[in-house]
């Protein structure tokens, strides 16, 4: 019988997680993912108690949050549930919406800082073309960061999560740790 083992984005049996001065960078392998889209017509449901954000926004509620991807869409996340089906869960909480699982379509890393929000302020300037002011805490947008779209995710002045395709996790750890490490040494 063959014996599967679970990777990582990155092709590693546990997270990386590696520090550039003050700056960390980690692949947060537990994270669950899954998109609601409105059919037409339809209100915004509240699922787990969230009010869904307009656009740039991001909602944070009890073990979930979610953040605005486009009209009518939102990108619903769960630390710790990676394993589990989420988009079932979701579906549960936004009845008559399209709910799809994007737990094994995407990848986060998080980037947290020791030394406050400049640290994350200058990795921003170094890698995608959004003034760091207009990504205050409790924003997120999409944008290019080198070839690949990404979503950005400002948690708070600290912490910055950066969401990819999976397919291109190499690429994007490449294009991070190589800017935190020029910005850290």
């Amino acid at each position: 019988m063959t014996d599967l083992t679970p990777l990582t984005a990155l092709g590693a049996e546990t997270a990386r997680n590696e520090t550039f001065g003050s700056l960390s960078v980690t692949e947060n392998t537990d994270l669950a993912l899954a998109s609601l889209t409105l059919r037409k017509g339809q209100d915004a449901p509240a699922p787990f108690g969230l009010t869904l954000p307009q656009a740039g926004g991001v909602v944070s509620g009890d073990g979930v949050s979610a953040f605005w991807s486009a009209p009518d869409q939102w990108m619903i996340e769960a630390p710790g549930q990676g394993a589990t089906d989420f988009a079932a869960q979701v579906k549960s909480q936004a009845p008559g919406c399209s709910v799809t699982e994007q737990t094994d379509g995407f990848t986060e890393f998080e980037i947290t800082s020791q030394a406050g929000a400049a640290p994350i302020e200058a990795l921003m300037e170094k890698l995608v073309n959004i003034d760091p002011a207009a990504l205050p805490p409790g924003s997120a947008t999409r944008t290019g960061l080198h070839h690949m779209t990404v979503f950005l995710v400002r948690r708070t002045e600290d912490r910055l999560a950066v969401v990819g395709m999976r397919s291109l996790a190499l690429s994007l750890w490449h294009a991070l740790s190589t800017a935190a490490h020029r910005l850290g040494g």
